[in-house]
């Protein structure tokens, strides 16, 4: 199976962390589906809120950030406001000072997902911007999110 045939059958128990989301009108582009530039915002929403939650991220003032160094998404199906969508994360490569994350979008109540997609973090430190190891507070909130997508995991 190719590497994007195996995302396009992700389920939902492929990530520990599910956040729910509702879109808005303005996600909507002319063709009256969720614009794909948007799918980008809720990689950051789903990522920054697990980091706030269970890391201890505190922007903008944390000594260490995280800043994305490659991004990407595969669409499967279209989402169209009013949709709730629900935005499964899990890490799949936790390094010194990178991470890697993968989203799954999902409609509430699908276990299909909509896209796949994701990003790599590098932590710097935030005053100088210089790559920086994970802390210990960090590193430990990753990982509880590194799963291997055969294996379903309890949510968090």
């Amino acid at each position: 199976m190719s590497a994007v045939n195996e995302l396009k059958v992700r389920k939902r128990d492929n990530y520990p962390f599910l956040l729910s989301y509702r879109t808005r009108w303005s996600d909507n582009d002319q063709y009256a589906h969720v614009n794909n530039s948007i799918y980008f915002h809720f990689f950051d929403s789903v990522v920054n809120t697990y980091l706030i939650r269970h890391c201890g991220l505190k922007p903008p003032t944390s000594p260490l950030i995280g800043l994305v160094v490659s991004s990407y998404c595969h669409f499967f199906a279209p989402a169209s406001f009013p949709v709730v969508l629900d935005l499964g994360l899990r890490v799949v490569k936790l390094g010194n000072s990178s991470v890697a994350y993968e989203i799954g979008v999902f409609e509430e109540g699908k276990e299909v997902p909509n896209a796949v997609g994701g990003y790599t973090h590098v932590f710097v430190d935030n005053a100088s911007r210089k790559s920086t190891a994970i802390d210990a507070a960090t590193r430990s909130g990753l990982q509880n999110l590194y799963t291997s997508p055969d294996i379903p995991q309890s949510k968090l």
